[in-house]
């Protein structure tokens, strides 16, 4: 068997799954939003400062993915909603089985939004569905305006790219609109919001986002069917 059709192969399995795990949430009202970026871009920190002004009794889980260690949930557990580490062992990326297994023992009729945090990677995650209702793609000012041009397919497939670490540019050689123009160059309706996680700067914006695209989601389901 050729790479390319095992390459297919895993593909339709993985797309199967994510379809029933679409399914699934959509049963039960759940909002899945799966966060890409490199590593070190600011994803766990930016759950960290969404998790920590949501009311106590907000429905919202975290499931996390890394190649190696807990340090992530570890980080986030400490605001005391329900979190799990998913350890990939070397493999680059989540996938929908991955996600399907970690979620054996949680009831999503119990919470309202899924935070998935992909494995630090611009390349694999973007081939893979997760059964998400939206991926969104955080890139920091210490990287280069230009990667939404070097990876293009993740920033096409997302509805969101959060520009993070907005406080270091007064530190780095870094131009915003350059950045955006490049995003929306690959994808014209993408939306784009400004984030510092250490001044707060932004994080409004961020959470507005978030309660619309749940909002929006939650009323197309009520849409009749024609």
């Amino acid at each position: 068997m050729s790479r390319v059709v095992l390459q297919q192969k895993v593909l339709s399995e993985n797309d199967r799954i994510a379809a029933h795990l679409r399914e699934r949430f959509q049963q039960n009202n759940v909002l899945c939003v799966n966060l890409i970026s490199s590593p070190g871009s600011g994803k766990t920190t930016l759950l960290e400062r969404t998790l920590e002004v949501l009311p106590h009794d907000a429905r919202v889980a975290v499931l996390t993915g890394d190649i190696q260690t807990e340090n992530d949930a570890a980080r986030l557990k400490r605001f005391g909603f329900p979190v799990k580490q998913i350890t990939t062992g070397g493999t680059c990326h989540l996938d929908a089985r991955m996600i399907e297994r970690h979620l054996e023992d949680w009831k999503l009729e119990d919470l309202d939004i899924l935070f998935i945090e992909n494995v630090g990677n611009l390349v694999c995650p973007s081939s893979y569905d997760l059964g998400e209702a939206a991926k969104v793609v955080i890139l920091s000012v210490t990287e280069g305006e230009d990667k939404p041009l070097r990876y293009p397919s993740i920033f096409f497939k997302s509805e969101l790219m959060v520009l993070s670490k907005t406080d270091l540019l007064p530190y780095v050689p870094f131009n915003l609109e350059e950045a955006e123009e490049n995003a929306r160059r690959v994808h014209p309706g993408m939306e784009i919001v400004r984030v510092s996680c250490q001044t707060r700067i932004g994080l409004s914006s961020w959470l507005k986002w978030l309660d619309g695209k749940r909002n929006a989601y939650l009323q197309l389901k009520a849409e009749p069917v024609a």
